[in-house]
């Protein structure tokens, strides 16, 4: 049994990238694991994965974002002549990430739109005949797929598919949450992931910059706690569980991290070496 922690990205946290041209060098430092996020906005280059590979220990790990055409977010027909090739390509980009054991699983978070229907629920099959046996978690923003009606099935059918069913901490707004569903749909993997409590943020409906307000929210150490016993009983039933703090609008996505590994007692081996600020 293990427990992972990371952040989404490795730019945006000053408290632990000392220098601009290593940063992923000085997160993977501290860290055992990070979000890929740059991957939901463009399919990046292969000259990119391989920098990453070579600039990371070999224990360390990756969950890049599925690119937003095959989450729907927009429509695949602008870029690509068919779905088969757009993640033929996706796969093909990220063949020697997993060749080399460093996706941890890719992360498919799908719209607050991609409602519990017969149709969404064929997208999802096509989905995980399309990555083949690779790991893959689902992150849901519709709370249809969870209504009471619904939620067992939903659990069901990501048990059957072999999809990682992510854990999300985020504000319970009308239309763009789903509840937190403590359950693990995969003997090997649970994610985690932490989006702040931010309400009127999430919500978006007064935003004047969406990315600095949206997870602009700073962890108190009872919800921390909280999390900690969570983390603690899904670890009694999956290999491991990796938890993502996604509060990165404030920057304090880095330090409540420490804290939760504070609280869980736990440390991380095999990072890379520490830089040491001279001053």
């Amino acid at each position: 049994m293990m427990i992972t922690i990371g952040l989404t990205g490795w730019g945006d946290h000053p408290t632990i990238t000392l220098e601009n041209s290593k940063k992923l060098e000085n997160y993977s430092s501290y860290f055992p694991v990070v979000e890929l996020d740059t991957s939901f906005y463009a399919i990046p280059p292969q000259k990119n994965i391989s920098s990453w590979i070579e600039k990371t220990p070999e224990a360390f790990q990756f969950i890049p974002k599925a690119y937003k055409a095959m989450t729907q977010h927009k429509e695949w027909i602008e870029e690509f002549s068919s779905v088969e090739q757009m993640f033929e390509i996706f796969n093909k980009t990220f063949e020697p990430m997993v060749i080399s054991n460093k996706v941890k699983a890719f992360l498919f978070q799908f719209p607050p739109y991609f409602d519990c229907t017969k149709q969404n629920v064929a997208y999802l099959r096509r989905v995980r005949e399309l990555m083949k046996d690779l790991p893959v978690a689902i992150e849901f923003r519709s709370q249809s797929w969870f209504t009471e009606q619904n939620k067992e099935k939903t659990l069901d059918f990501l048990l059957q598919q072999h999809f990682i069913n992510v854990i999300v901490d985020q504000p319970q707004t009308p239309n763009n949450s789903v509840p937190t569903i403590p359950l693990s749909t995969n003997d090997t993997l649970a994610i985690y992931r932490l989006h702040g409590r931010n309400y009127e943020g999430w919500l978006g409906e007064s935003l004047n910059d969406w990315r600095a307000e949206r997870t602009l929210y700073n962890y108190k150490k009872e919800e921390l706690v909280e999390f900690a016993t969570t983390v603690e009983t899904l670890e009694s039933k999956t290999q491991e569980v990796c938890v993502i703090f996604n509060n990165n609008s404030g920057g304090h996505a880095a330090q409540n991290a420490f804290s939760l590994q504070d609280i869980l007692d736990i440390s991380f081996e095999n990072l890379s070496p520490r830089q040491l600020d001279l001053f």
